[in-house]
């Protein structure tokens, strides 16, 4: 069933494209949550976090020394990071103890997703530096986002929009009770 591209007024010249507008993004591209400046009593969103309840915070899990907390503006569902407490910047930075629980989160963050989402595949990563591509660069922070075959289509790449099937609240939810026990 095919139907004719409806009349879209106010968004420019008129063409054949639908619109699936997101305002929510206006936060992220405005800066909203970014810290002022490099310290952490600078309004470092990873450094208040832990303060808050899991629910609020989105956050997973807690550890000794690292903590994982689902991305406020994710790539896919299921996307979540792995944050030292410590303020540091950079990953040589890091103790030998935290180096190694940033790493075994990693690997539960990894079994959680498998067993909650059924992912396929994984981007892990991190940004080191502002230059690099890192949103709040002064607070180390390792990206754990899940793939699935298929998932990538044309709504990031030409619409320039991600679609996500669940709520950040439920995917915290869901991602916690997966969460593998030491």
């Amino acid at each position: 069933m095919t139907s004719e591209p409806e009349q879209q007024w106010g968004v420019g010249t008129q063409d054949a494209f639908q619109r699936l507008w997101t305002p929510h993004r206006m936060a992220y591209i405005q800066g909203e949550n970014k810290p002022s400046g490099p310290g952490a009593d600078d309004g470092c969103p990873f450094c208040s976090l832990p303060a808050k309840s899991d629910e609020d915070g989105l956050v997973l899990r807690r550890g000794e020394r690292v903590y994982a907390v689902l991305n406020l503006y994710p790539y896919t569902g299921g996307h979540l990071m792995t944050v030292p407490y410590r303020h540091v910047a950079d990953y040589t930075d890091l103790t030998a103890e935290e180096t190694a629980e940033l790493a075994e989160f990693t690997k539960q963050a990894m079994t959680a997703l498998r067993a909650a989402s059924g992912a396929h595949g994984f981007n892990i990563g991190m940004n080191q530096g502002t230059v690099a591509g890192a949103g709040i660069a002064a607070h180390l922070h390792q990206h754990i986002v899940p793939r699935w075959g298929g998932d990538t289509n044309f709504m990031p790449v030409v619409g320039h929009t991600k679609v996500l099937p669940q709520l950040l609240a439920d995917t915290r939810k869901m991602l916690a009770e997966a969460w593998p026990t030491a």
